[in-house]
């Protein structure tokens, strides 16, 4: 029995002055006893264009059916998505970014516009992750997120192989280390169906962090898209939220500052993508918890990488469920002393009474012992120095390069830096300057995965290294330092390098320089040249105008 609460849509639907209300919500099949329960809505971000968002139609259907086997009354509606994995390396990849905002704008818009009780949100591809988990904060009903898996891991001469696989290979085609006909094979084999791309790349490490915020059921998450469970979860994702509802458990209740540090923990230790740093920025502003770059580092300082997931290992996210899942990592950390147990979660549990059911898959080798970690710290870290004053983000999970010195190669797109790699213009000792690729320069910070896999992909990975004020995608492994703040654009000093000056990453130090006195430096400044905006009208222009920078999250708000 739902507890004496006050549903926010009896306002809609109650009275004689409702009638109109209820007429019109009639016409489309609902009934007066559909009317008189809670409404909670389902937010999808079913999407034809992409395998990530493909199969969540049927999700909801059992969500949906979950819901009013406990006595809720589901009202679905959808948002938009766009594919990093299709877009990326071209213009379309800019639009990426500023989807996050339009998703969690329209989920908000909806659920503020009828009046639902409690909410479902279905997510997907990289941005409908935190996009979804924005909308939850702003909104603070009771609700959850579920992500809809990952996409099995495809076989190519005898390998798992993934997305990541098929970005390098270009790479590899251009250096003429595989043919075109091998290129066509593993193109055709590397993503076998339904679910986000399978590494530990931005999709599963969004999906594992809100696992470990809370806002997503432990355990759920980890799920493969096309796993018989993925249904039986969503069935109980339906019912949980009517848990919810009844127990008036409220977003803002479960995402603090300590389950803020849980989830950059979950980051940390398996290895998991950059962009964490501007989701887990996001979300933390929009549930009003402070939260700054310099927490990132803090915590990646305390918490040991674990777990051994590509890119820059050898397993997949399907594999890490079949190990024993989030929940054998949650185990790890809690007996390593570096998570916060008695935080809440929305399975009404703690993070650490969920932890506490971990079962481990015997001889397992994808998540290591707090004995015998892959290193000491975790796999992501923060430097500031005289190129980066505000800070940018550096994975360090997959090589271990903690000094590099090296002539830069400046370019003012992505395009152009692709476009020498291609050619063989960069050699072995560059550090690749990408900008004009930010937040608002770009606008909509594009990921650099066809760059960096490309570099990977022509035998410089150990030697070349890449700095920008763009993004990376999860799959993208090396050392690059990425979301370089204040970005060009805002006039950054990123936007005064040279060709040939010398730039120097110290990771021990966590420093990023340009070996340039600082008067000159601002002497450069001042005779820049901005480039024009690339967009003058529409949402480019507004989000360019709008968005804050990469280390505020990027966000709108």
């Amino acid at each position: 029995m739902l507890k004496a609460i006050k549903l926010k849509s009896r306002d809609l639907l109650v009275g004689p002055s409702r009638a109109p209300a209820r007429a019109m919500l009639k016409a489309v099949g609902f009934t007066d006893a559909d009317l008189s329960k809670p409404l909670i809505g389902v937010a999808n971000t079913w999407i034809e264009v992409m395998p990530c968002n493909y199969h969540l139609r049927r999700l909801s259907e059992r969500v949906k059916a979950g819901i009013r086997a406990a006595g809720g009354t589901p009202i679905e509606y959808n948002t938009i998505a766009i594919s990093d994995g299709i877009s990326m390396g071209t213009e379309g990849m800019r639009a990426s970014l500023i989807s996050r905002e339009v998703i969690a704008d329209s989920i908000e818009l909806v659920a503020r516009g009828h009046l639902f009780d409690g909410l479902v949100a279905l997510s997907g591809c990289d941005k409908t992750i935190p996009g979804t988990v924005m909308a939850l904060a702003r909104l603070n009903l009771p609700s959850l997120m579920l992500y809809g898996g990952s996409i099995m891991p495809g076989r190519f001469r005898d390998q798992d192989v993934t997305i990541q696989d098929v970005f390098e290979a270009v790479g590899k085609h251009a250096a003429g280390k595989m043919t075109e006909a091998e290129l066509k094979e593993l193109e055709d084999h590397a993503c076998p169906g339904p679910g986000a791309c399978g590494g530990q790349f931005t999709a599963n490490t969004m999906a594992i962090a809100f696992e470990f915020l809370g806002i997503s059921p432990m355990g759920w998450n980890g799920v493969p898209a096309m796993d018989a469970r993925k249904d039986d979860v969503a069935f109980e994702s339906g019912k949980l939220v009517m848990e919810l509802v009844n127990h008036d458990m409220r977003p803002k209740r479960i995402i603090t500052r300590k389950s803020l540090e849980n989830a950059i923990a979950a980051v940390a230790t398996t290895g998991g993508s950059t962009n964490a740093v501007l989701h887990l920025l996001a979300v933390a502003r929009e549930a009003g918890v402070r939260l700054t770059l310099d927490d990132f580092d803090r915590i990646n300082r305390k918490v040991p990488l674990l777990a051994d997931l590509k890119p820059g290992g050898r397993f997949t996210a399907a594999d890490l469920y079949a190990a024993g899942g989030t929940r054998l990592v949650a185990k790890r950390l809690l007996e390593g002393g570096v998570l916060h147990g008695d935080q809440p979660t929305v399975t009404l549990r703690t993070l650490g009474e969920e932890a506490k059911q971990a079962v481990e898959t015997p001889g397992q080798e994808v998540l290591r012992p707090l004995s015998n970690p892959i290193k000491p710290t975790g796999g992501l870290v923060i430097l500031k120095g005289n190129l980066a004053p505000e800070g940018c983000v550096v994975k360090v999970a997959g090589h271990s390069i903690m000094k590099f010195q090296g002539p830069a190669k400046v370019f003012n797109r992505e395009e152009d830096a692709f476009v020498a790699v291609q050619a063989g213009q960069i050699k072995r000792g560059d550090v690749v300057v990408i900008r004009y690729e930010g937040p608002a320069g770009g606008p909509g910070m594009r990921e650099m995965l066809s760059v960096t896999a490309a570099i990977v992909g022509a035998g410089l990975g150990d030697s070349v290294a890449l700095l920008t004020d763009g993004r990376f995608s999860g799959a993208t492994h090396g050392l690059m330092a990425g979301h370089v703040a204040p970005e060009a654009a805002k006039g950054g000093p990123i936007a005064a390098v040279k060709n040939g000056d010398i730039i120097i990453f110290d990771i021990a130090k966590r420093r990023l320089d340009v070996k340039l006195p600082k008067r000159e430096i601002a002497a450069r400044l001042r005779r820049v040249k901005h480039p024009a905006p690339r967009y003058t009208t529409g949402v480019m222009a507004k989000y360019a105008k709008y968005v804050s920078s990469a280390s505020e999250g990027a966000i709108t708000g």
